[in-house]
Formats: structure tokens, sequence, C-alpha cells
């Protein structure tokens, strides 16, 4: 939270490698702390930045930065409203023909200033069905759909008949004035458009806090690594790619979104047909069949996730080997399948929690890597949750590493180490009650140099060779997709 100083960043960066550290993966977090003097990304951040990535050249160790401030995304300060993630939304009014409609239709909602209209749908007034879990099948929200069982029909007056349906888009205009001679009956028009979601990238200090980038288009990752990794990248000139090595997104926490700019030609492309006629089974009514409004809504999500591995991992690993450096990501938590998300950078993330909370995805992660032919798998290791309170030390936590290793980890990435910006206080700067603290301040921090070389020595033997397993589990072809939580009964595998 800005509490940075160049003594507290030398200091922390020898005691690392003294005891056989080989790097940070650097986050800067509003976890409590007052706010400091150095405001993220200002001139007097990037100008210790750059001290700091000499440093540890100086010391021989790596620097992987996260590519926002905070924990859960990407994004900032420099991402624009149209640039963010984006969401469906809509306004529906009932008119009864026949008669001349002349009138404006009521704008959906706007959110961060921006909103853009889609289309406007009229179809004969239907019953109240709505489909059930549509927040999350329409990734309005995040979470995993498990498979849908459709064993009967809604009446025919519950649903709309898709030869009923009107397009109406070219009677609006700009300002949302609608012109139309309505037939005779009950019709819903309905007007679609998109707005921001509004998600922020946290737990950030305010000077780093904005919009999360949109994660469905190309553009809206170039805009993130443009404000942010691009500028620190330049900063370090020489050091890119030698000692500031990788560029990382963590664990997915920052909701859903389910629209971009080019949605209708990107869906269009990898479904085969035109999205705009189902866009009444985002409110949740049924067009057609319920069979055929599920199936609809299942290409949906998978055309999300598709652009989720496309152009938000795909592209800022691109960019990230343009300019030299890798790219780490834990690949679970969106609204993607987790495995080719994985499959597009260059080093998969799991975590493991003390205490065995936090997301069951060590052995997932590490299938991946095995998949897409990743010879490092690391994972935010020991993370704890309020209850640390300097109690843990390596006897503590051995057998935990230990189980790691076994479920495919080959690189310990530790959770966490506090920059301490103080010479002279101890315990010192925590993370509030998130993780071990291990830093240079603990008491047993200078005898620890044989476990991390125990750690070492396992991780090297452990990037030796390909991994044989016994059974290897095929995932069900759906989107969001996460681990299948396989038990192993004796047999090692691969999912």
């Amino acid at each position: 939270n800005g509490n940075i100083t160049k003594e507290g960043i030398t200091t922390d960066l020898e005691a690392m490698q003294r005891v056989g550290v080989g790097g940070v993966l650097i986050m800067e977090v509003d976890q409590g702390a007052p706010v400091g003097p150095i405001g993220f990304m200002s001139d007097a951040w990037r100008e210790l930045f750059q001290y700091m990535v000499a440093e540890a050249h100086r010391l021989g160790l790596e620097v992987n930065m996260n590519n926002d401030a905070g924990w859960n995304g990407s994004g900032g300060p420099w991402i624009t409203p149209e640039e963010s993630m984006q969401k469906v939304v809509f306004t529906a009014i009932d008119i009864e023909g026949p008669q001349h409609f002349k009138d404006v239709l009521k704008q959906p909602e706007t959110v961060a200033g921006f909103y853009k209209d889609i289309a406007v749908m009229a179809f004969p007034v239907c019953g109240e069905y709505r489909i059930e879990n549509l927040p999350v099948k329409a990734c309005y929200q995040s979470g995993y759909v498990g498979p849908s069982v459709i064993t009967s029909d809604v009446s025919p007056d519950m649903k709309i008949e898709r030869a009923q349906l009107l397009d109406l888009s070219n009677n609006m205009d700009r300002a949302g004035n609608l012109e139309w001679d309505v037939p005779p009956g009950k019709w819903t028009v309905i007007r679609f458009g998109h707005t921001s979601t509004g998600v922020e990238n946290a737990p950030a200090p305010a000077s780093g806090r904005g919009l999360e980038c949109d994660k469905l288009s190309r553009e809206g990752i170039e805009a993130n690594f443009n404000g942010m990794m691009g500028k620190l990248i330049n900063d370090v000139g020489q050091f890119a790619g030698t000692t500031l090595v990788t560029t990382h997104i963590d664990s997915w926490e920052n909701g859903a979104q389910n629209w971009t700019a080019r949605m209708q030609e990107e869906f269009q492309k990898r479904r085969g047909y035109d999205p705009l006629p189902y866009l009444p089974v985002l409110t949740g009514r049924v067009l057609d069949s319920l069979e055929i409004s599920e199936r609809f809504l299942w290409d949906w999500r998978q055309t999300i996730s598709d652009l989720v591995v496309e152009y938000y991992a795909g592209g800022l690993q691109e960019l990230a080997k343009e300019h030299g450096v890798r790219l780490s990501i834990e690949a679970y938590g969106g609204p993607c399948d987790n495995a080719p998300y994985a499959g597009r950078c260059d080093e998969p993330m799991a975590e493991f929690w003390i205490g065995g909370g936090g997301f069951p995805t060590p052995k997932e992660m590490s299938s991946a890597a095995h998949t897409y032919g990743k010879p490092i798998i690391g994972a935010e290791a020991f993370t704890a949750a309020d209850q640390e309170k300097w109690l843990e030390h390596p006897a503590t936590i051995k057998a935990l590493a230990d189980r790691a290793f076994c479920d495919g980890i080959n690189r310990f990435v530790f959770h966490r180490y506090a920059l301490q910006p103080w010479l002279n206080r101890s315990p010192g700067m925590t993370m509030g009650p998130w993780g071990v603290h291990y830093e240079r301040t603990q008491t047993w921090w200078e005898q620890s140099k044989p476990w991390h070389d125990y750690l070492a020595r396992c991780q090297f033997m452990l990037r030796q060779g390909l991994f044989a397993a016994d059974i290897a589990y095929l995932q069900p072809e759906a989107a969001p997709k996460g681990f299948m939580g396989h038990q192993k009964k004796g047999y090692d595998f691969d999912e």
C-alpha cells in the first residue's frame, strides 16, 4: 500500500538471496496497511521498481510482476469504460396493437457512464416461465453449470416462436425513439445494449484501482498491457527478459462478462450462426423450445470461454513474448474451460492452503501443464487465512510441501513475503490476515537455507523427464469447466 523504501528493497532481496530464495512475484495490495507515500505507477513508484530490478539483477534473483495492482485480474485507472469488461443489459415494455407506436424506449442500465445499443426485438407476449440458473448459464455471474437433462418442453404459451420474432433495430434511432406499426395483439419489445460490468481490480491501493479490462477482445488486454506492464518493461531496459522475466495473472476473482464489441461476429465465426435472434434467451425466455434455448446458452458459454483463452490469456502471452518475458497464470475461477486457459501461458500456477482451504487446483494445473507440455508448474504455496499469527515454520509445513510435490507442483511461490520498508522494526509489515509470515523479520529466517535447499533440489528433480499417469480422465466438453475432483484410489492420473 505504497510503503516502499530503497533500504527495504535492498535488505529484503539480500535476505532472500542469503537463504536461497530464487526470486519474487510482486503484487501491490491494500490489505489494511496505512497508505504509504509511493502511489502505484507514479514516477516515484516506477523509479523504485527500476531500482528493485537492478538490485535483483545484482543478486542473481528473478522478478515476476503481476499485471496490475491487487491480485484479482487485469485492470487499473488506465482502462476506459469502453475497454472494460462488458455485459448485456436490457429493458422491456408491452405494447398492444394495432397502433402506430412512436415513443422513447427506456435506456437499459448504464455503468461507468458507458452504454451502446445492440438490437431491438419484438415478439408476442408469452408467459412468465424463466430458464433456471440463468445468471450463471448466460455468464452474468461466474460459476459452473452442470449437465442439462431436458425431459420435457414448456407449454406453447410460455415460449417465443422464432417465426414471430421481429428485429426492430432499424426502427429506433440513437436517442432511443422507436417508430413502429404494431400488428394486432399484445407484443413485448426489448431494447438490448451493453455496458461496463463496473468491476475493478482489487484489493488494490486507490492509486492503482480502476476498471477491469475486457477479457473477450485483444484490445482489452492490450490496453491493460500498454497502461502498465509495457511501461515497466521499457523502464528496466536491458534487464527485461533476464531479470524481469515474467508477468502474472492471478486467480480469476472479478466475476463474469458476456459481451464484447465484436461478440456477434466472434460467435458466428465459432458457432456457425447469428446469435442476435437468440438474445431474448439472455432474459430467461424460451425461444422455440427449452432444448434449443439451452443449446444456445451452451454455445454462448463456449464462445466466451474461447475468447478468454484466445484473446485474454493468448493475447497477453503474445504481448509478453514480444517484449521478451513469459506469462504465468493461476488458470481457474473464470468463465472458461480451465485446461486450455492454462495452456495459453508459459507457467501454469495452482495454489494450496494451510488447513486445506482454497481451490483443489494442484492436480488440475499439473494436468494442464502435462497436456500442453509446460515443464514448470508453480503454486501459490502455504496460503493461510487469519490463523497463522507467526506460528508456522518450515517443520510445520513440510508435509504439505511434500503433498504438493506428489500432486505435480515443481515451483513454490511462497505466500507470502510482505515488503519491510524499515530496518529496525519487528515483526514489521504484514498482509493483513493472509498467508504464512515468510519474511526476514521471522525469528527462524536465517536458519531456513537448508529448507530452501531441500525444496530447490526436489523442484529440480521433478522437472526432469515426463510424468507417467496410470489413468487419463477425459473431461466433458463444456464451459465454464474446472477440476472434476477425481480421487486416486491407489492410482495416479491426469485430467
